[in-house]
């Protein structure tokens, strides 16, 4: 019995045929005597076959349907970045791609360093990134790839498909494909040596690429090889006060003030976007929270004295102050400030060597292999010290506790007051150190045959890869070693010991939190042990794929061309933390590296003071096949040539069962001269991964609201392994003026975009799968047990969201010589992505769609332009580009108002300020060649030092949003090529 999608499949192919056979009559009517000579041929009758990444064919002149953009090296090279990513993430369509500059305020995340690249705001995970059309290994448990461990200097060309491809390709494509292609061919020596630096002289960085190639045994055998390193020193933290590192002036603490919702019936707005965001629950060595002694902060050797609050504040004793809305004050003593000392870029260093060989056995067969091994080692601070928030009771028979608050407190008949601080006195902050090794093999054969009278062409592969994370964390404290350590009593002759007689008994070393005061030695080694948190994953990937490519029989306008295939796939992953993070177990032991300690939980792990460290495993096998059939309509003089593209996927998961995507376009180029129009739809899947199937269990205690009765539950964290593929129907139209006699030289074109994604993957807090079980799903019923004597929840990812996100690409090149007897040629480029609009709906009970379109606190401006103006000569070039973001907002559920603002709502809130500012950055480039065989260049980036904008949120941070604005400033970079 067919699927759905096989119906739709089969309707597709049909209407195909009758459209070509309804046009037969008029196309032959108008074809000339004789096929003119192809443009490109050189002579030829025949042209050589070409590949394309929107597409499994390989065909003469077949011009897909789906849009692509196409970056070939001397692009790459003018664009002169020490890791290509940098390159591609300008691009417009490229939206929310994850580099060395975002996720650095995180610690366990598994994306921090990874460079993954994302189209159209949906997520690397929906970016499907391939190397010679080929899948590699993923580089976190999400399965997306890491482009820094690519060898980059043999790339020769950069498709990035913006459409729906899974119907080509698989899984993940969803939001299009980015497939780098290397110089298979490459013969001589090249290489290039590059370095830079900030405005700010930071950020030193140094990159040594070197690539040979040569031919064996009479042209029959080719060799390639590469090797790189390159090392990116990253930004240093300037740790507390809000000082920007090294000189930058633009961070000044921003954040949201967020009034109670009870209170906007008063008319004025619930958020104020504010500057000199005053935490007023800590300070930088350790403020009284709450109480009679509220306000005191310690200083110089624990000397107490009065905190000054922002705002004009007053302490009110009861842990609120006067004129402040929790937690925020604004000024005042802004010392104890975290948030400006999040590195803005990690320290990075990328080794990558790469080799491929092919020998062909006669003229019609070739085998060829791949060796690749990469290693990204990244460093970064995520904050400085770490912030205790009001969490702390510290009591006053401490020790540690100056004489004049033991007194402040018998007098007040109290024995212990609240406590935060930003532990400024520690001596070392946090590090987060997160490497990834690859190994990558590839062996396969291509070539050619003939059968059923026609020639044919092949290509099948099997590769294996490995990629190993580890996740090395210096310097983090263990919490209940902190918390005893900050509870000090006298002792045996007058001295200071720990007040819990488990934890003296265990090795603990009292430490003094109050004040700027040195910390023990000691009493650090004790919290923050030498062997930090650790998370060791081994990411493995099996590929087994085969294509043919033909043209099996012609129509009236030309052959048809086909392409068929079927791929199997094995993804596994396997994670261990250590037992201090995961809890102790088989896997994770205590060890004389993480001995046993009695204060620590040994079940649930978590005794860090930040971070998921815990172990998982998983495993799931894919099998699929794919057709591909590309239909001439037409050829004439007055009507053009149209071609019809079709292609169908069927995919089996061991996990989620069979799936279909399947992809329908068509291509016509006009009778109009230069005019082409296209279109395509397409629906295509991505398939949970393997962190979704298969997430570490964790159970932590927890309450929820059940019907009115609030009740405590187990909070059962694990992955789903019932997940169904995410099914997204993609449609692009599209409008191509491509060199028009008119105007030799301009090429223009402009596409609508239309995603669709549903059974969206999401995952729900405790609280959300109980009201939507109440409000009568099921599936997520079947989750929870609040009835019996052990009542639980289990919260996991369901298939509940949905995506819709719409606009336009444009994109123009202007190729024209000087004239006027100068010399050298102009190229003018202009790409542009214009989002409408990015609907998401959560299906989340009591919550409203949102539009992210337009909101510059996330990944998807209304406007994103890449630009450029280039000279260039046989010996020279220069060029001056431009990347643009457009204005925008803070949240477009946000109701702007100033006065008589109506009553905010979780949905609707209002906000006094909604307005948050695009940017414009300039960047100048150069090349010269000295002579034939070394050219030196130079590039600028961010010309004229424009800085992040402000990007406020309702807790501390460093108040900006890497995934769109440049963050480190002006950059300079030179270096030199050679080639042999």
């Amino acid at each position: 019995m067919p699927t759905p999608g096989h119906r739709t499949l089969i309707h597709i192919a049909a209407l195909g045929a009758c459209a070509s056979f309804a046009l037969a009559a008029h196309a032959q009517e108008a074809a000339p005597a004789a096929d003119a000579e192809p443009a490109g041929a050189s002579g030829s009758n025949v042209l050589s076959p070409v590949v394309v990444s929107g597409s499994r064919i390989s065909a003469r002149g077949f011009t897909q349907p789906t849009p692509t953009t196409r970056m070939v090296a001397a692009d790459l090279e003018k664009v002169a970045k020490p890791n290509l990513f940098n390159a591609l993430a300008e691009l417009p369509a490229l939206q929310g791609s994850t580099g060395r500059t975002t996720s650095t305020n995180s610690t366990s995340s598994g994306i921090q360093g990874l460079s993954s690249l994302s189209l159209r705001g949906l997520g690397p995970i929906r970016t499907l990134t391939l190397l010679d059309g080929q899948r590699v290994v993923g580089a976190n448990v999400t399965g997306v790839t890491d482009v820094s461990q690519f060898p980059q200097l043999l790339i020769k060309q950069v498709d990035v498909v913006t459409g729906g491809a899974s119907a080509s390709y698989g899984s993940d494509a969803v939001g299009g494909v980015v497939n780098f292609i290397t110089d298979k061919r490459f013969s001589g020596f090249k290489a290039n040596v590059e370095a830079g630096e900030t405005n700010y002289h930071d950020d030193r960085n140094a990159t040594l690429q070197a690539a040979w190639g040569r031919g064996f045994l009479d042209g029959r055998a080719h060799l390639v090889a590469s090797a790189e390193y390159s090392r990116e020193k990253g930004v240093p933290s300037p740790r507390f006060g809000g000082a920007g590192a090294n000189g930058r002036t633009w961070f000044r603490n921003p954040a949201f003030q967020v009034r109670p919702i009870a209170q906007t019936t008063d008319g004025k707005p619930q958020y104020i976007a504010i500057e000199n965001a005053q935490q007023f629950q800590y300070a930088k060595y350790g403020l009284i929270t709450n109480g009679p002694l509220q306000g005191t902060a310690f200083g110089k050797d624990g000397a107490p004295f009065q905190f000054q609050y922002g705002s004009g504040g007053v302490p009110t004793g009861t842990g609120t102050v006067t004129g402040c809305i929790t937690p925020f004050c604004v000024g005042g003593d802004l010392s104890g400030t975290v948030g400006g000392g999040t590195t803005l870029g990690m320290n990075m260093a990328r080794q990558v060597a790469y080799t491929r060989g092919s020998y062909e056995l006669n003229d019609d067969h070739e085998l060829f292999f791949s060796l690749n091994y990469a290693k990204v080692d990244s460093r970064f601070t995520p904050n400085p010290g770490a912030a205790k928030n009001d969490n702390l009771t510290i009591q006053c028979d401490n020790p540690f506790v100056p004489a004049s608050i033991q007194t402040a407190c018998a007098a007040n008949g109290i024995t212990s007051f609240k406590f935060g601080t930003s532990n400024a006195n520690f001596p070392k902050d946090i590090e987060v150190n997160p490497v990834r090794t690859q190994l990558r093999a590839v062996l396969g054969a291509n070539g050619k045959f003939n059968a059923l009278g026609k020639a044919w062409t092949y290509d099948a592969y099997a590769a294996h890869g490995q990629n190993t994370i580890d996740i090395r964390v210096a310097n983090m404290s263990l919490n209940a070693r902190y918390n005893a350590a900050i509870d000090a009593i006298r002792g045996p002759g007058n001295t200071i010991i720990c007040r819990n007689p488990v934890a003296v008994a265990s090795g603990c070393v009292p430490l003094n939190i109050l004040g700027d005061v040195p910390a023990d030695p000691a009493a650090m080694a004790y919290i923050e042990p030498a062997n930090g948190p650790r998370q060791h994953s081994r990411q493995r990937q099996s590929v087994a794929s085969f294509a043919v490519n033909g043209e099996p029989f012609s129509l009236w306008a030309g052959p048809v061309a086909l392409a068929f295939g079927a791929e199997a796939r094995r993804e596994q992953y396997h994670v261990t933390g250590d037992p201090y993070g995961n809890g102790v177990s088989a896997a994770s032991p205590n060890t004389p590296e993480y001995p046993a300690d009695p204060l620590l939980n040994t079940s649930v792990g978590n005794n860090w003071y930040a971070g998921n460290y815990h172990n998982a495993v998983g495993a799931y096998h894919v099998k699929e096949g794919f057709i591909e059939l590309n239909l001439p309509l037409f050829k004439s003089a007055s009507l053009g040539e149209a071609n019809f593209n079709v292609a169908g996927r069927h995919t089996r998961y061991s996990t989620s069962g069979s799936v279909d995507s399947w992809k329908a376009g068509s291509t016509w180029k006009t009778g109009v001269d230069g005019l082409r129009l296209r279109a395509v739809t397409s629906q295509d899947v991505r398939a949970p991964n393997l962190s979704e199937l298969f997430a570490a269990p964790v159970v932590v205690n927890n309450t929820v609201n059940y019907q009115g009765t609030t009740l405590t539950v187990q909070q059962r964290t694990i992955g789903n392994t019932k997940l169904r593929p995410e099914i997204a129907r993609n449609t692009t139209l599209g409008v191509v003026l491509a060199q028009p006699k008119w105007a030799p030289g301009f090429s223009a074109s402009v596409d609508y975009f239309d995603i669709k994604v549903n059974d969206v993957i999401s995952s729900l807090t405790t609280q959300q799968e109980v009201d939507l079980c109440v409000a009568g799903n099921q599936e997520i019923c079947a989750a929870m047990d609040l009835v019996s004597a052990t009542k639980y929840v289990t919260v996991q990812a369901f298939n509940l969201a949905s995506m819709r996100n719409k606009g336009f690409d444009l994109e123009g090149v202007y190729r024209f010589d000087l004239g006027m007897g100068l010399p050298g040629k102009i190229t003018l480029r202009g790409l542009a992505t214009y989002t409408r609009s990015f609907v998401t709906n959560s299906g989340v009970v009591g919550t409203i769609p949102t539009e992210a379109a337009g909101v510059n606190l996330g990944n998807t401006p209304k406007w994103k332009g890449q630009f450029s103006q280039s000279w260039d000569t046989d010996t020279a070039s220069f060029t001056v580009s431009q990347r643009w973001i457009s204005d925008g907002v803070y949240s477009n559920e946000y109701i702007e108002c100033q006065t008589n603002c109506p009553v905010s709502t979780l949905t609707r809130p209002t906000i006094l300020n909604n307005q948050m500012k695009g940017a414009f950055y300039w960047d100048i480039g150069g090349s010269y060649k000295l002579n034939k065989n070394l050219t030196v260049y130079f590039k600028v980036d961010n010309l004229t030092n424009v800085d992040p904008v402000a990007a406020p949120q309702t807790g501390t941070g460093y108040g900006i949003n890497p995934f769109l604005y440049d963050v480190l400033g002006r950059q300079y970079r030179v270096g030199a090529r050679m080639q042999f």
